[in-house]
């Protein structure tokens, strides 16, 4: 396959010299782009606190693995305010310093209402964040499960698509449908004002992401596994279980 693994490294439960000796591991097996996340709170913890000896945040964890090695590194963005975060000024900074520190795009978390990442994406520009912020799209075939965890993480549920799943809790097959129409609409919205790329949380449901590309125009090479031509509206795509 031709497809670029993108690894997943947190801040949890290793020492700077642990994670270190992955990141090594990574960049001897061909890996060049490392998602680079602070992490949740160690199980059974309700705040967050660095390992002994590790790297306390994401701005560190970026600042370490570019000097291990030159490689590519996306960080987390948040729309709509981190919950841990005192002001949306302070969540802002907090991505500066990320970009600052080395990083060379960021994943927003999922949202649902296209104006959220827009309005976000402006102040980031004014405050001279130049980097790519690649808009974080969660197709929902479990809208109650969806809504539980976005309330934990700050992340705001329209109305409308409460109304959209209302009534389909026993029919998956239809949840699918509406899944899938309703994250291409949101991806051609985007793409309407300039957005080319995508991160997709598949969530384990690869074929529903698989769905919502063809609907978007990307198709694979024939012949050719894990190459992918993508026609307008989407231009590129990257796909990943969680970020």
């Amino acid at each position: 396959t031709d497809l670029e693994p993108a690894a997943h490294l947190t801040c949890v439960g290793a020492s700077r010299a642990e994670i270190d000796d992955v990141a090594r591991d990574y960049w001897d097996a061909g890996v060049r782009h490392i998602v680079a996340l602070r992490g949740d709170p160690a199980e059974g913890e309700a705040h967050y606190r660095p390992y002994p000896g590790g790297y306390a945040y994401a701005s560190d964890l970026v600042a370490g693995l570019k000097k291990v090695a030159p490689f590519q590194i996306s960080v987390a963005a948040y729309p709509e305010v981190h919950h841990e975060a005192k002001s949306a000024a302070a969540d802002l900074d907090n991505l500066k310093r990320k970009i600052d520190a080395g990083a060379s795009a960021a994943i927003t978390q999922f949202f649902f209402d296209i104006d959220v990442y827009l309005r976000f994406l402006e102040r980031a520009r004014k405050a001279g964040i130049t980097v790519p912020i690649i808009p974080g799209i969660l197709p929902v075939m479990n809208f109650a499960r969806v809504a539980q965890f976005a309330a934990k993480c700050n992340a705001s549920v329209p109305r409308w698509m409460a109304d959209l799943f209302e009534g389909l809790d026993d029919d998956p097959e239809t949840r699918a449908l509406v899944a899938a129409s309703v994250a291409s609409e949101q991806c051609r919205a985007l793409n309407a004002h300039g957005v080319e790329m995508f991160h997709f949380y598949t969530m384990n449901r690869a074929d529903l992401v698989f769905a919502i590309c063809h609907i978007l125009g990307v198709r694979a090479h024939p012949g050719a596994a894990g190459k992918v031509a993508a026609a307008s509206p989407a231009k590129s795509a990257i796909a990943s279980k969680g970020a």
